[in-house]
């Protein structure tokens, strides 16, 4: 256990730590920059999950928007997971 992860005293306050990271989608010349927030929480849910990553954009947004995410029991899986989102659906912004 890391020592930040003493600090929660409640499960239900749902402390973490925040990792970030950059991702660059292509469609055709341009580039879509993504920025992902994997949340590292203290306190497992209740589907033993530990890690929540979750892109900054929205993408389909003219049929069905969507955000970016994905969950996982370690960073990589959560990250992986919304890396694949990312992919899934076009991007129609801007």
């Amino acid at each position: 256990m890391a020592e930040w992860q003493l600090i929660e005293t409640q499960p239900s306050d749902e402390f973490a730590q925040l990792h970030w990271f950059s991702l660059k989608r292509y469609q055709g010349d341009q580039a879509v920059e993504f920025r992902i927030a994997v949340y590292e929480y203290a306190s497992r849910n209740k589907l033993s999950m530990r890690f929540f990553a979750q892109a900054d954009k929205q993408v389909n947004q003219k049929t069905a928007p969507f955000i970016p995410f994905g969950w996982g029991p370690t960073l990589l899986e959560a990250l992986s997971e919304c890396v694949k989102s990312i992919y899934r659906f076009p991007y129609e912004g801007e």
